[in-house]
């Protein structure tokens, strides 16, 4: 495990976010333009979709695709209900703010899983390309059980949050790169991507860098003008993607996932969603404190993920399959 994270840690794209993090402590002036920071965003997305359709393409659909979407889907749904239990309890939130937070935990982050397959290929362990739909798939269901917990089913206002809140997650623009890419990806097939391989290949780990860069500048800013996260909430924001990428990895390993797509699904499992869900619960949870819950998936559990999770559960895998957890 020792070895893996020190992989890890010398990975480019892990320096760029320390980078990140340490410009934002010291009160650097450096940032990235919010217009070149989308632009980033969309070609990620848009990346990482289109290669993930390519290899569903080439392997086709069978038992263990299917599975790996139905282990995903029933995590999403079921994880924030732990998590609103231990916010509760220990974290001393009310039920709708638990109920919002909890949510994140079971939705996904697309960035800390660009970079957990960024980071499990260059140890080979690359997940395979269905993974992305496995992602894509776990983005809403965390969405429905967190209201469910916010506010139950039982509210007459619930019917018409709930189709506005799900219209503006289907609609959101990362869910709609991400499956539209995929579908080309699919579609398109080897020979397709062949045309387009250059401009997808070629600057990818480049590009990851950079926005990276902006992301540990983003996290690190908004931890430190957080005001209403308490030391128990810090301590969930850490608690939850340990277990949560651990019950992951194990389910991955149970269906019969290798190592790195094992891994991957533990790394989704233990990611809290910092985009989509934040827009969702802004629409249907208005009442809820947003200083809580993009303080707690942002700067806390992304940052933690990246720097240390994403090892922890590469080398886990690895130690459920039978492997080392060390590349040699």
């Amino acid at each position: 495990m020792f070895e893996t994270a020190i992989q890890t840690f010398t990975s480019p794209v892990v320096l760029f976010f320390v980078l990140g993090l340490l410009a934002a402590f010291v009160r650097s002036d450096l940032a990235i333009p919010e217009a070149i920071a989308k632009a980033m965003s969309l070609y990620l997305m848009a990346a990482i979709g289109i290669k993930g359709g390519v290899a569903v393409s080439k392997s086709g659909i069978d038992g263990t695709v299917i599975s790996a979407l139905g282990a995903g889907i029933v995590a999403g749904f079921l994880l924030p209900f732990f998590a609103y239990a231990v916010l509760k309890s220990f974290g001393k939130l009310d039920r709708i703010n638990s109920g919002a937070v909890a949510a994140h935990y079971g939705s996904i982050s697309v960035v800390t899983f660009v970079t957990a397959v960024e980071i499990l290929t260059g140890q080979a362990r690359e997940p395979e390309g269905f993974m992305v739909a496995v992602m894509a798939a776990m983005e809403a269901p965390a969405i429905l059980s967190g209201l469910m917990l916010a506010r139950g089913l039982g509210n007459k206002d619930d019917g018409q949050s709930m189709g506005e809140m799900f219209h503006e997650v289907f609609t959101n623009s990362s869910i709609v790169l991400l499956l539209g890419a995929f579908v080309i990806g699919m579609v398109g097939g080897e020979a397709g991507f062949g045309e387009v391989q250059p401009f997808f290949e070629a600057g990818f780990k480049g590009v990851l860098c950079i926005f990276l860069l902006d992301m540990g500048l983003i996290a690190a800013r908004r931890m430190m003008d957080a005001r209403a996260i308490t030391w128990r909430l810090t301590l969930i924001a850490i608690f939850l993607p340990l277990v949560n990428g651990a019950v992951g990895t194990a389910l991955g390993v149970g269906i019969g996932l290798d190592a790195g797509s094992a891994a991957a699904l533990g790394v989704l499992c233990a990611s809290a969603s910092y985009i989509a869900v934040p827009a969702a619960m802004r629409l249907a949870l208005p009442e809820a404190d947003p200083g809580i819950y993009l303080t707690m998936s942002l700067s806390i559990t992304f940052p933690f993920n990246v720097l240390i999770n994403i090892g922890i559960i590469s080398a886990f895998a690895a130690y459920l399959t039978g492997g080392t957890g060390v590349v040699p």
